[in-house]
């Protein structure tokens, strides 16, 4: 199959919402309707839990969250379906952040009773600011929720996203009959069996048609033709350049885990989602039909099986042919590499791939060679842009809590650090270590980590710093910064890198200080040479 066909053989995109609106389950019906897992694992119940195929980390199993972005691929109606399952939870938004670098369209799931959420909102804002396709889900249609208008009216006043339904519930709640598909013009009746892969959908091209009100019953027939007079008065028909070009949205209702109208969603996405998309790099834009190989690390993951502790640096290509054994230009380090064995994914499942397309994510075993942001080319110098690095909004000291484990701890963090889930510094005074991340629950994850995965133990203390910035002084030489070393160096470290930083413990102080030294450059991102 030539370059060309492949590309357009292909879709990939993220998954987002507010955690509990039910993502990854979504995702897993996405997976089972495209055959590629046999039984969903999102059964829960007091005596069983089974995780989600996409969750696969053991901290994820416990807490019943996802920390970290899951890769999975499929193949559906001769399409391949490319998936990124992302983090809900607002303390691993950074890994989302990053995620969307690599997606050409994204999906925002809505709990119907809960409605937009604040991590939606933020989300959303990044998508829309990156002109990424939005399709929304509003989910959990099955339970007692807020009217669809509302729901309609809320996610364009918040989101600021212009909407048009593509399908719309007859019911809701105790009395939830089904769903009218806009998009096919049939009516879905809702079973309420997990079970089915697949519920009764009934052909009604004409909606007055007497069969509508055989099928749910004259009140929810008359209701259902009075909302969809409404849906055309009110909305845009459908338009796929407007969804191309991010300035209309399509929404969908269903029920994720009664596996209600997930297929209906898939089915209009593989026909309006974009194929791989261009990506503009430091030089010029990069077109995937372009026959030399070009991609990006936007996420790297340790420990995906903790038997053989390896390191997985996910790639996504965006031109060419990425193909094993051949050796690429690492740009940042200007050497050559070569991968024997580039994986494919599928939740924690990897299996070698002998050639990959624009659009796929590739996992490549790495020793250390890779950081988040990295391009890869068949020789062309030049960096893809756009992956975000955050300041640290949380700060502590780590410990060894078993001196007889040093090396692993230090291998542990070292590694941990480098998948992008916190930050480390070394205090000029006196070498102690400082964690920093953007989120609370981040220390957590890495204590588990640290224990289960490298055999360390560690514990955290207190350190109140409001803000670290980088420092660039505009002379290295000249006496305001030697002062300003001399007077600050209880708040002076070094990044992982070894660049210098300052640790700033109130807003005030940090004003002051910019004051007091013109001449020093105070930045709150890591990559501004």
């Amino acid at each position: 199959m030539s370059l060309d066909k492949e590309i357009k053989r292909r879709k990939t995109f993220g998954i987002i919402s507010h955690p509990d609106a039910g993502k990854t389950t979504l995702t897993e019906k996405l997976l089972l309707f495209g055959g590629a897992i046999q039984e969903a694992g999102a059964v829960k119940s007091n005596k069983i839990k089974k995780s989600a195929t996409s969750d696969f980390m053991e901290i994820e199993r416990q807490r019943g969250i996802s920390v970290a972005t899951s890769v999975l691929a499929f193949e559906y109606k001769g399409l391949k379906i490319n998936i990124l399952d992302t983090p809900g939870h607002k303390d691993f938004a950074e890994d989302t952040f990053r995620t969307l670098t690599a997606v050409d369209s994204v999906i925002v799931v809505i709990d119907v009773a809960k409605g937009v959420e604040e991590q939606t909102e933020k989300l959303v804002e990044v998508c829309r600011m990156r002109r990424i396709p939005i399709i929304v889900f509003i989910n959990k249609l099955d339970r007692e929720g807020k009217d669809a208008f509302d729901l309609l009216d809320e996610i364009e006043q918040k989101l600021q996203l212009s909407v048009t339904p593509l399908s719309f519930p007859i019911g809701m709640g105790y009395d939830f009959k089904g769903i009218y598909n806009i998009w096919e013009k049939n009516v879905n009746l809702f079973g309420g069996d997990s079970r089915k892969n697949i519920e009764e959908t009934i052909q009604i091209e004409n909606i007055e048609d007497v069969q509508l009100d055989q099928i749910v019953g004259a009140r929810a027939a008359s209701a259902l033709r009075e909302n969809l007079e409404l849906v055309h008065e009110v909305y845009p028909d459908f338009d796929q350049h407007a969804y191309l070009d991010s300035t209309l949205h399509p929404v969908f209702f269903g029920s994720a885990l009664n596996n209600f109208g997930v297929r209906e969603l898939l089915d209009a996405f593989i026909a309006i989602a974009p194929e791989p998309k261009p990506k503009e790099s430091s030089t010029r834009v990069v077109r995937p039909i372009e026959d030399k190989f070009s991609g990006f690390v936007f996420k790297i993951h340790a420990n995906m099986d903790p038997k053989h502790r390896d390191r997985l640096a996910f790639v996504k290509i965006v031109s060419g042919t990425f193909e094993r054994n051949t050796p690429y230009w690492h740009v940042r380090s200007g050497k050559k590499m070569k991968f024997s064995s580039p994986n494919a994914f599928f939740a924690e499942k990897k299996e070698i791939v002998d050639i990959s397309y624009p659009g796929d994510i590739v996992g490549l075993h790495d020793t250390g060679n890779f950081k988040i942001g990295d391009t890869l080319t068949e020789g062309e110098d030049m960096e893809y842009k756009g992956i975000p690095s955050f300041s640290p909004e949380h700060f502590k000291y780590i410990n060894n809590a078993d001196p007889m484990k040093s090396k692993q701890l230090e291998k542990g963090i070292d590694q941990l650090m480098d998948e992008g889930v916190a930050q480390l510094f070394t205090l000029d005074l006196n070498g102690r270590k400082v964690i920093g991340t953007v989120g609370a629950l981040q220390f957590e994850v890495i204590q588990y980590r640290l224990e289960h995965e490298y055999g360390a133990k560690c514990s955290y203390e207190p350190l109140n710093v409001f803000k670290a910035c980088w420092i660039e002084p505009s002379d290295p030489k000249n006496t305001e910064y030697a002062d300003f070393k001399r007077v600050k160096s209880k708040f002076l470290a070094r990044d992982k890198s070894g660049q210098q930083v300052f640790f700033a413990d109130s807003a005030f102080t940090l004003q002051m200080t910019q004051q007091n030294y013109p001449s020093i450059k105070f930045h709150f991102v890591s990559e501004f040479n």
